[in-house]
């Protein structure tokens, strides 16, 4: 009688630490969340100052030069190589003027961010997040799809450093009538 007792106990131990990690992940991705939602307001209401609360610029302009350049030298071939080096200076001025929130207003108006649609809460936003490690998070675009933006948790606020959508959703939009949310 006693070893079941003990196994029992260790089977119980076992799920508890399970579970104690399974939420531990849950409250990060709900703490996310939230960080998420604003941002993907921001863009929607065209709020600069929470847009840039909730971006890592430098990382994120690093990281957008780097795609366009590689793109570059993709199309190019070698003469791609050579005129990407030479638009450097360019790309660096163009890459600045993505970074903002008219930029990515068709990003967040694909993730359900847009006037004439319910906002997703924090809850479902969180659903939709998935941990890369401890310090990252990935938001899809699409519903179960790839990871389009990614988030680090810089000081207890999640700041978007990578843009991995398609590129062709980075373009200024005209602004439709913001919504308070």
């Amino acid at each position: 009688m006693r070893p079941r007792i003990l196994f029992n106990i260790r089977v119980a131990a076992i799920a508890l630490t399970g579970l104690l990690v399974a939420c531990c992940a849950g409250v990060d991705r709900y703490d996310a969340a939230g960080d998420v939602h604003a941002f993907l307001i921001a863009i929607r209401n065209g709020d600069a100052q929470t847009f840039n609360a909730h971006v890592d610029r430098p990382a994120l302009k690093e990281q957008l030069k780097a795609r366009m350049m590689a793109q570059a030298e993709k199309r190019g071939g070698a003469m791609g190589a050579l005129t990407a080096m030479v638009a450097r200076p360019l790309v660096g001025a163009a890459v600045d003027t993505l970074v903002q929130p008219d930029v990515f207003l068709l990003v967040a108006e694909s993730m359900g961010y847009s006037p004439d649609a319910p906002i997703p809460n924090r809850v479902v936003i969180a659903a939709a997040l998935r941990r890369t490690d401890s310090d990252h998070v990935c938001a899809p675009i699409k519903k179960n799809g790839p990871c389009g933006l990614v988030f680090r948790n810089e000081d207890g606020v999640w700041r978007l450093i990578d843009f991995d959508g398609d590129m062709s959703l980075l373009r200024p939009q005209k602004r439709p009538v913001a919504h308070p949310n």
